[in-house]
């Protein structure tokens, strides 16, 4: 199956728009979208809940052609037969990609993944977040080999691109380690870069042989100058490939 998206760059930034007004998330997008190494945007809660899906595609799509991914804070972890409702209605607004942590079971994967890609979006398949105490191990409530699971499982329904924690490289290195025998060429989209501890030039050397794109916000939106900054990202994760 055909990946609906392809980023610009192997190894790059992915800018998450959660500034607190829609105009800031706009300057972001206009500072920042012309870095080479910068290969899309995160849109997540803050502009949704205010403008409406379709809505805020539409004004983003104005001042970018990068691919725009919706993170629904978390879609997947529902009844399996709202994933077709779901996937519909992503693709109707015109989203590029939709991250996805199907912790709800097999058929919860089987379904967000499948109706992801029948609509023609890019599932990017998570189940883990990153600080310590969101597994079991930590003290939380979640199995530490879930996400292990989740990616074997969404393998098998097509995807190809998965969300690792990557406050430290540990999880992005054992994912990195089994995925590679089952897919030719994975991509992994890693958030916790910048005030979780993560730096994006040790995940891309955690997982060679990867894709690895870096998920960062208040790095970029939050910084004195957001185009030095995401540029000074961008540009250590392609040195760190080599």
């Amino acid at each position: 199956m055909p990946v609906p998206v392809k980023f610009r760059a192997q190894h790059g930034i992915i800018v998450t728009l959660d500034a607190d007004s829609v105009e800031a998330c706009k300057r972001t997008i206009e500072v920042t979208t012309s870095i080479h190494g910068v290969v899309g945007y995160k849109l997540g809660m803050t502009m949704v809940l205010r403008m409406g899906l379709a809505e805020a595609v539409r004004q983003l799509r104005s001042i970018t052609d990068l691919p725009l991914l919706y993170d629904h804070q978390k879609a997947g972890p529902d009844v399996f037969d709202m994933a077709a409702k779901f996937a519909g209605l992503c693709a109707e607004a015109k989203v590029d990609g939709l991250i996805l942590f199907p912790t709800a079971g097999p058929r919860s994967v089987d379904a967000f993944v499948g109706e992801t890609l029948k609509r023609g979006m890019l599932p990017l398949v998570g189940g883990d977040l990153p600080f310590p105490d969101y597994n079991v191990s930590g003290g939380g409530y979640v199995a530490d080999d879930a996400l292990d699971h989740i990616i074997a499982r969404a393998i098998d329904v097509g995807a190809s691109h998965f969300v690792i924690p990557g406050n430290t490289p540990d999880k992005l290195r054992h994912h990195a380690a089994w995925v590679r025998e089952k897919l030719k060429a994975p991509v992994f989209v890693v958030p916790g870069i910048g005030p979780l501890g993560g730096k994006i030039g040790d995940l891309v050397r955690a997982a060679p042989g990867c894709s690895v794109l870096g998920v960062v916000g208040r790095a970029v939106y939050a910084a004195n100058d957001p185009a030095a900054a995401a540029r000074a990202l961008a540009d250590e994760a392609q040195a760190a490939a080599g």
